[in-house]
């Protein structure tokens, strides 16, 4: 009797400790109130392929900064066929694979490696030098701000961002977060330089840390990938085996039948 008694809290208390060790593995900065949070400001860098939306104003002379702002015509309908008018549209700036761009009137500019801001700052300084008086408004977005999120996600694939401070937590909440199957403790963060060097990066969702971390908001083209835990694992050599399985039976069910159908015969 005591020794069944034992066998059976044995193994109550190996399911109170299995679950309590699964619960830790499923929710996310479970040591928030151990961390002391710090500014972490991150800019997007300027990368090959990235194209680039720049604008240059002058309000006192609007003019004279014509030439430095790349636009096409477009013919926009207005409902009647007759009345055509003509907008101006802006092109966008796609830098080669050297870093480049041509720009109007500066040529050929080294732009990969820059952020936003210190382009901007750049091209003001360049215009200003050498063709006006006073200091143009400069603005550059990037056109193309982009992460692909893939692996044990319920919505995988490739999103277009409207801003360009987007954090871990916001691009998993676009792929509609992990699935059951996903750990929480090892999503991989794949990112590309401005000289295209790529790095692979381990990311603990269950760490509050990652706050801090300077991964935690993601550049234009970063790829995370959510790696599935053991239990998928094993479910899918469960199911591998079972359609080998499966199609073993098959075959030899057929093998029987025709043989049947031939002993009949004779």
């Amino acid at each position: 009797m005591m020794k069944r008694f034992f066998g059976l809290w044995t193994v109550v208390a190996l399911i109170y400790v299995t679950s309590c060790s699964s619960y830790k593995n499923v929710p996310y900065m479970i040591n928030s109130d151990e961390v002391a949070l710090m500014a972490n400001l991150s800019e997007a860098r300027i990368t090959p392929k990235d194209e680039l939306i720049i604008t240059v104003s002058c309000p006192d002379d609007p003019a004279a900064v014509l030439q430095f702002n790349l636009t096409v015509s477009s013919n926009e309908n207005t409902g009647d066929r007759t009345k055509l008018t003509s907008q101006e549209v802006l092109l966008p700036y796609l830098v080669r694979n050297d870093g480049t761009i041509d720009f109007p009137a500066l040529g050929e500019i080294k732009v990969a490696g820059m952020t936003e801001d210190e382009l901007e700052d750049y091209l003001a300084t360049k215009i200003q030098g050498a063709y006006l008086k006073i200091r143009p408004v400069v603005n550059v977005r990037l056109n193309n701000f982009k992460v692909s999120v893939l692996g044990e996600v319920t919505s995988p694939g490739t999103f277009t961002m409207p801003a360009e401070k987007v954090s871990v937590y916001s691009a998993l909440a676009m792929a509609k977060d992990l699935t059951i199957y996903g750990r929480r403790d090892n999503v991989k963060l794949i990112r590309e330089d401005a000289n295209g060097q790529k790095s692979i990066h381990e990311l603990d969702l269950n760490d509050a840390n990652l706050i801090n971390s300077p991964y935690y908001y993601l550049q234009q083209n970063d790829v995370l990938y959510v790696t599935p835990n053991k239990t998928k694992a094993k479910n899918s050599e469960i199911g591998q085996s079972t359609s080998i399985w499966l199609s073993a039976t098959g075959i030899l069910v057929s093998v029987a039948s025709l043989l049947t159908t031939v002993l009949k015969i004779k």
